[in-house]
């Protein structure tokens, strides 16, 4: 497993990664209250241009990470195509890549034990209701950690596959790489039960 922190240091490095995440919940919601195409155009050329401050190094990672949602920004644009309302569609693409390369913003300039510090936080209440946070919080770093090495074995499953057939890969590769997930899967379970798994909370 790796970490999505970028070894690029930026001054955002060094910000609360509690502010960070409060402001990035500020503006998500901010985003869906701008109904103006042009408006977003703007706010998603404000990202790039943070995004290429940091280095070229930081610029060609965060846009190489932010390539996995090509998939849903295609399925938006052809329906929005197919409905003929492409003012809609251009809007809420723009809106998509926008959160989501600001999400990706704070993920590359937070640690992970700094996010999962802020989740602690907010989760301990849990625990009065006989809830474990402990769970949650592993649940979080696990998508966080494991989201990118499924996409790369989902890559090396594609070049495969391009190899041996002239044909495009579609439905084909969802097999296997279901296989390699759960696998995966299997792995990190047999792992955590091997360091004791979750303790349940004790009653009070």
């Amino acid at each position: 497993m790796i970490s999505l922190t970028s070894p690029v240091k930026t001054r955002a490095h060094g910000w609360p990664a509690g502010l960070k995440l409060a402001g990035l919940c500020a503006a998500t919601v901010g985003l869906f209250f701008i109904q103006n195409l042009a408006v977003h155009a703007g706010i998603l050329c404000v990202i790039v241009a943070i995004y290429a401050s940091a280095g070229p190094l930081f610029f060609k990672t965060g846009l190489r990470q932010l390539r996995l949602i090509w998939v849903f920004i295609a399925i938006v644009a052809i329906w929005h195509i197919w409905t003929g309302d492409i003012i809609t569609g251009g809007t809420v693409i723009l809106r998509l890549v926008s959160a989501l390369a600001l999400a990706n913003l704070v993920t590359m300039t937070t640690r992970l034990t700094d996010m999962i510090d802020v989740v602690r936080v907010l989760t301990a209440p849990l625990a009065r209701l006989g809830l474990n946070p402990a769970a949650l919080e592993m649940a979080i770093a696990l998508v966080i950690r494991l989201t990118p090495v499924l996409a790369q074995k989902g890559g090396n499953l594609t070049q495969a596959w391009r190899a041996r057939s002239p044909r495009k890969p579609t439905w084909q590769i969802l097999l296997p790489f279901t296989v390699l997930a759960l696998d995966d899967a299997d792995h990190v379970a047999e792992a955590l039960r091997a360091r004791g798994g979750f303790t349940p909370m004790k009653e009070d």
